[in-house]
């Protein structure tokens, strides 16, 4: 499983992610996006390209919910 979160606050609705990505991501009117948090593997490639192409950089892939810090052992 691929984990992703989108910042929807940061979102424009430029549709970059719903083009690259449709499995993931849709839109919903003309600003509204819709996706699913947890996604196949076979979608990672795909996933990667809609989040480098994002013009706002909403889209993070393979988020966790443990903040930086703890995955990266810094204190």
């Amino acid at each position: 499983m691929v984990r992703l979160v989108v910042d929807l606050n940061r979102c424009q609705g430029y549709a970059q992610c719903a083009f690259l990505a449709p499995d993931v991501f849709t839109m919903h009117g003309e600003e509204g996006l819709l996706y699913h948090p947890e996604a196949d593997e076979a979608q990672r490639e795909k996933l990667a390209q809609a989040s480098a192409a994002c013009p706002v950089q909403a889209i993070l892939v393979d988020a966790t919910d443990a903040p930086a810090e703890a995955v990266s052992g810094e204190r």
